[in-house]
């Protein structure tokens, strides 16, 4: 930009990557790319109003700082008309339909995508990532398994694999797909759904030692995502049955996300986090009350992809202080709900992982839970 001030092309294409940083903020410092979004945004507006990258970048700007889904979703839809041939505009508009919870419009954007673009790794990647949202775990796979014909080794994909196999119940082929993931891995959501494996097949010693070595040795983008590797631990700690290894690990998580917080009370991400912290130091009223404002800041009726995320990390909450009725109550619509879930990664709550999963152990004599681990896919 020093270079050519006037470029609105790169003005506009800076814009899109602030806009998308600042989306999923764990710092205060990505809640200054919103900022930094809207001003190069302002920049390419003033020199391309009407060109497709300026309208793209307006659209990001709406979709992924203003979370202003119908004016980004009238953007898309004419820009549509100018880029007949571009997979872009299709997808970004089937991202817009998930968020407004047009489960049938997103898919079929989606597919309009591929069909103008079928290598496209990133389609291939957010349509499988739909189907699975919407429990269609054959069709999800197989595109995932499209993505390794193009990309073999893509981690990402076999990763995601593995992550709906666990919700289908099949622990030995997820299992198979995650050998190869360390704690080393880049990507926070691979080397969690690794994490999950352990759990479910009640591996606590090896998980706490993959956690242990990570928070040793990897280099965290914030400490936002190094506060929430220890939540993982802390969890994983009790559940191996050493409390006071839990305790201090947790006391570090709650101090790393408290603060985060209180510099962004209108994070959702932070307020959720920070309230697994609070429940993993025993702070029940701190932990119930965050969890609870996490919905409200984010509630599925504005977004139907993160909104019952919230309400999945309450139903968490509730379970960790044996509040049974509450979190059956709460965990029962997300059987029937499609989103995205921060537990699972890859895939929506399912009655397999309520079955296999030791975080629910403390609703497992209640016949109501029990009913629900025995549930159908929808």
């Amino acid at each position: 930009m020093k270079l050519d001030p006037n470029f609105a092309i790169a003005w506009a294409r800076l814009s899109r990557a602030d806009a998308r940083l600042y989306f999923n903020r764990g710092d205060t410092a990505a809640a200054a790319r919103g900022d930094a979004a809207r001003h190069a945004l302002e920049n390419a507006e003033k020199l391309e109003p009407n060109s497709p990258e300026t309208l793209l970048a307006l659209g990001d700007y709406q979709y992924f700082v203003l979370r202003d889904y119908g004016s980004a979703n009238a953007t898309l839809s004419h820009l549509i008309k100018l880029l007949p041939g571009s997979s872009e505009v299709p997808a970004a508009l089937g991202a817009i339909a998930r968020r407004e919870g047009r489960w049938n419009q997103s898919i079929g954007y989606f597919e309009q995508a591929l069909a103008l673009d079928p290598h496209n790794v990133k389609l291939l990647m957010e349509a499988a990532w739909t189907y699975a949202m919407l429990r269609q775990f054959p069709v999800a796979l197989k595109l995932y398994d499209r993505v390794l014909d193009i990309t073999p080794t893509d981690a990402d994909a076999i990763a995601s694999k593995a992550g709906i196999y666990q919700a289908e119940g099949n622990l030995q082929e997820a299992a198979r797909l995650l050998s190869g993931i360390n704690e080393q891995s880049p990507n926070e959501q691979n080397f969690s759904i690794k994490i999950n494996q352990l759990r479910l097949e009640h591996n606590y010693g090896e998980a706490v030692r993959l956690l242990q070595r990570r928070l040793a040795e990897f280099h965290f983008a914030s400490p936002y995502d190094r506060g929430y590797e220890q939540v993982a631990l802390a969890l994983t700690q009790r559940l191996a049955g050493d409390k006071a290894g839990a305790k201090v690990t947790a006391e570090q998580a709650r101090n790393t996300l408290e603060q985060l917080y209180q510099d962004q009370p209108d994070n959702v991400s932070l307020a959720a986090r920070a309230s697994q912290a609070f429940a993993a130091t025993g702070e029940k009223d701190s932990a119930l009350r965050l969890a609870e404002r996490a919905i409200m800041l984010v509630p599925r009726a504005v977004d139907h992809v993160s909104g019952p995320t919230f309400e999945e990390n309450l139903a968490l909450i509730q379970t960790s202080f044996s509040e049974k009725s509450h979190a059956i109550s709460t965990l029962t619509p997300l059987l029937q709900t499609a989103y995205n879930s921060w537990i699972y990664g890859s895939a929506p709550i399912t009655p397999a992982l309520l079955k296999f999963d030791p975080i629910w152990d403390s609703l497992r004599s209640d016949p109501a839970f029990q009913k629900l681990c025995e549930e159908k896919q929808p």
